[in-house]
């Protein structure tokens, strides 16, 4: 355990120190937060029906997810563990006296914190503090927000163990951006990162449901929220660990798998 809690807080140190990095993507974000918070904003002034989540939930929703990028897109990546991987510096890994996947794991825990430290605070201040109708709202109680805490947490452990599973893909490509895209793509979508998922047809939603996905960013915003009711949030919470878990033995099968066929050449 010494050795991940090591690398954790080194890779931890090392991403505090893109500060000009974290300007760059609080100022990028906020163009983005502001234009889909327009978009949204127009379909609700003209929609002459009832919509499933309320425009003030969903705007909240949008800086929440401006906030939390680093915690929750799985395109977020780590070109050094793809270098190591394609050039057969995987050996190098392979010498270490600690589990491989562990160790990627504290690995990429830390630089996602590490970005979202830097990142989500400014956001968040700020957005609590903007004009109508671009204010983010609070939640309604303490205890939802420690529901929140706990299913946000949980959601980048999931994120976490979905991205093992790209660079474990990588394995047998031998090319990652075709894994990045293919699960960036799917897992933005599924997540509720393109269209929120309370606004999606209810046939969709359905397949939504299925998949882990919408636990790593969909939950736990609708539960920041309110729009997920208390009993509904506590069954997500255990929904996700059972995700967790299920996640995390699929990745370090194949991780064993993975590195029984690799061979690696030179001398």
């Amino acid at each position: 355990m010494k050795a991940y809690a090591s690398v954790f807080k080194l890779r931890l140190y090392t991403g505090l120190q893109y500060r000009a990095a974290a300007l760059a993507g609080i100022a990028t974000q906020f163009f983005w937060g502001f234009i889909i918070i327009m978009v949204f904003e127009a379909f609700y002034s003209q929609a002459s029906a009832a919509q499933p989540i309320s425009l003030e939930q969903l705007i909240t929703y949008v800086w929440l997810q401006q906030a939390f990028l680093a915690l929750i897109m799985l395109w977020f990546r780590d070109n050094e563990l793809f270098q190591l991987i394609t050039s057969g510096n995987i050996a190098y890994e392979l010498c270490r006296p600690a589990q491989i996947y562990s160790f990627w794991y504290a690995k990429l825990l830390a630089q996602r914190l590490a970005s979202a430290l830097l990142r989500s605070c400014p956001i968040l201040i700020v957005a609590c503090f903007l004009p109508e109708p671009y204010r983010m709202t609070l939640p309604p109680d303490v205890f939802t927000f420690i529901l929140f805490v706990v299913s946000l947490v949980l959601g980048l452990f999931v994120v976490i163990a979905i991205s093992m599973l790209i660079y474990i893909s990588v394995f047998v490509t031998m090319s990652p951006m075709g894994s990045l895209l293919m699960f960036a793509v799917i897992g933005e979508f599924f997540a509720g990162a393109v269209i929120p998922v309370p606004l999606m047809p209810g046939w969709l939603q359905s397949i939504v449901n299925l998949l882990p996905f919408r636990y790593t960013a969909d939950f736990p915003f609708r539960v920041y929220s309110g729009h997920i009711p208390m009993q509904g949030a506590l069954m997500g919470i255990a929904i996700q660990a059972v995700w967790l878990a299920a996640l995390v033995v699929l990745g370090k099968y194949a991780m064993s798998r993975a590195l029984k066929r690799v061979v690696v050449q030179g001398g």
